[in-house]
C-alpha cells in the first residue's frame, strides 16, 4: 500500500488554478523530489499534503486514511512532518535546548509543572539520540542565533525528527547554503532515508542534489504534472528540458 496518494487533486484561488488534476503516489521508504520553475505549484502541493488548506477537488490519502480536509495539527500526530523554506527555531536557545523543547512537546510533558527523574532521563536520551542522528552533537551548547544558516537548518531537521515522522517533507532544505553545508545536508537526507528508513518528500532547485539522491522525481509546471520518473528518465525528457532544466541552464 502506498504511504501517500493524491487522486486528481486541484487547488484554485479565485480564478487562478495553482494545481490542476494532480495524481501521484509515494511509497513507504521512498525518497521523492519535487521540482519545477517558480510558480509551478510546488509549495501549493506541500500545503495541501500538510493540511494548510484543502484541495478544491480530489482526494488525499495517507497511510490508508483519507486526509483531504484534516488540519495540520492532526496530520502531525499522524506522522506528516514538514520543514519550511524559512528556518523556524528559537534563536536564543542552544541546539540542545531547541531539540529538548521539541522532544518535551512530542512526549506531551512540556506543560507539566513536575516531571519525574526517569522521564527527564528519557527526554535527555532522546535529545542526545537526535543530535547524533543529524550529526550536530558537537555543537550542542551553541546558541542557535550564532550559528550559520546551514547549521540552523540541521537543527530544524532534528526538531522535526522528534515527532517520529512517517513522512518527512523538506521545503528547499539546501537553499542559501554554501558547498560544505549543502554536502552535509545532502548526506543527512540520504542517511535519514536509507539508515533511519524515513519516507521523504522534498522540494529542491539544485539539480545535482535531486539527481544524486532522489529515487523518483515529480516535475510540476504551471500547476500541472509535467513528468515523473527516475533521474535518467527526467534528465532525458524533452519536455522537462524545455520547461525547467534548459531554463535553469
Amino acid at each position: 500500500m502506498s504511504l501517500l496518494t493524491l487522486q486528481n487533486v486541484s487547488r484554485r484561488f479565485g480564478a487562478v488554478t495553482a494545481l490542476n488534476n494532480i495524481s501521484l503516489t509515494v511509497e513507504p521508504g521512498e525518497l521523492r523530489a519535487v521540482i519545477g520553475p517558480n510558480g509551478a505549484g510546488k509549495t501549493t502541493l506541500f500545503n495541501l499534503i500538510s493540511g494548510f488548506f484543502p484541495p478544491s477537488d480530489g482526494n488525499i490519502i495517507f497511510d490508508g486514511e483519507p486526509i483531504t480536509a484534516v488540519n495540520p495539527a492532526v496530520l502531525v500526530k499522524k506522522g506528516i512532518i514538514r520543514t519550511f523554506q524559512i528556518t523556524e527555531i528559537f534563536l536564543d536557545l542552544t541546539v540542545y535546548e531547541n531539540i529538548r523543547v521539541a522532544v518535551e512537546v512530542a512526549m506531551g510533558i512540556s506543560l507539566r509543572p513536575w516531571v519525574s527523574s526517569a522521564m527527564r532521563a528519557k527526554v535527555n536520551a532522546r535529545v542526545e539520540e537526535l543530535m547524533e542522528i543529524v550529526k550536530i552533537s558537537h555543537k550542542a551548547d551553541k546558541v542557535a542565533g550564532e550559528m550559520s544558516h546551514g547549521d540552523q537548518r540541521v537543527v530544524e531537521v532534528g526538531i522535526a525528527l522528534s515527532r517520529h515522522p512517517k513522512l518527512l517533507m523538506l521545503d528547499e532544505p539546501t537553499a542559501g547554503m554554501g558547498d560544505e553545508e549543502t554536502n552535509h545536508m545532502t548526506g543527512l537526507i540520504r542517511s535519514l532515508n536509507k539508515e533511519q528508513k524515513i519516507t521523504m518528500l522534498f522540494i529542491e532547485h539544485d539539480m545535482s542534489i535531486v539527481f544524486g539522491v532522489a529515487d523518483r522525481i515529480t516535475v510540476l509546471d504551471n500547476g500541472t504534472m509535467l513528468a515523473e520518473g527516475n533521474a535518467k528518465q527526467i534528465a532525458d525528457n524533452p519536455r522537462v528540458q524545455a520547461a525547467y532544466l534548459g531554463q535553469a541552464a
